[in-house]
C-alpha cells in the first residue's frame, strides 16, 4: 500500500493557490479539468517532494475546486485520504471481514470508498490496470456516503 494524496475542497481556486504556492511554497505537479463533473482538481507538492515518475511521487495536496458554488460546512471541504493498493479486491474483502462497510464497492475494480471509524472517507485505488470485474463486487450497491 502506498499513501496518495489528501484531498481538500476549495471555494476559490486562486486564493487557494495563492495561499498553498506563492506564500506556503508548495510547487503545481499536475491540473485536471473536467467538463462533465463541473470541477477542476490541481495536485500540490513540497519542492523536497518533486518525484521523476508516477511511481516515485510522493504524497500530494488535492486542491478540489467545484465550478458551482457550494457550501461546505460539517467537514465537508475535506475529502479523503487515497491509497494505492496492490489488489482492491483484496483489501476491500480483508476490510469487509473485519466489519468494515464498503461505501463504494469496486465494481469497476479500479476504485473504492470506505470510512474509519471516526468517519474519515479513505480511497482505495488499485495500482496498475483496474482489475477484471469480480464479484461481489460487481453487483454490490454504495452504502451510505463517502
Amino acid at each position: 500500500m502506498r499513501y496518495l494524496h489528501t484531498m481538500v475542497r476549495v471555494t476559490d481556486l486562486n486564493a487557494s493557490l495563492r495561499f498553498y504556492c506563492d506564500l506556503l511554497g508548495l510547487e503545481e505537479m499536475r491540473r485536471m479539468d473536467n467538463e462533465t463533473g463541473r470541477y477542476t482538481l490541481v495536485f500540490l507538492a513540497a519542492p523536497a517532494d518533486r518525484a521523476r515518475s508516477e511511481r516515485e511521487r510522493s504524497p500530494e495536496v488535492e486542491l478540489t475546486f467545484n465550478w458551482d458554488p457550494e457550501t461546505y460546512d460539517g467537514g465537508r471541504n475535506f475529502g479523503h485520504l487515497a491509497y494505492r493498493v496492490d489488489d482492491i479486491y483484496a483489501a476491500c474483502r480483508r476490510l469487509m471481514e473485519g466489519g468494515v462497510v464498503i461505501n463504494r464497492p469496486p465494481r469497476d475494480g479500479n476504485m473504492a470508498f470506505v470510512r474509519s471509524p471516526d468517519g474519515i472517507s479513505i480511497e482505495l485505488l488499485q495500482e496498475g490496470a483496474p482489475l477484471p470485474p469480480a464479484e461481489p463486487w460487481a453487483s454490490m450497491p454504495n452504502t451510505g456516503s463517502w
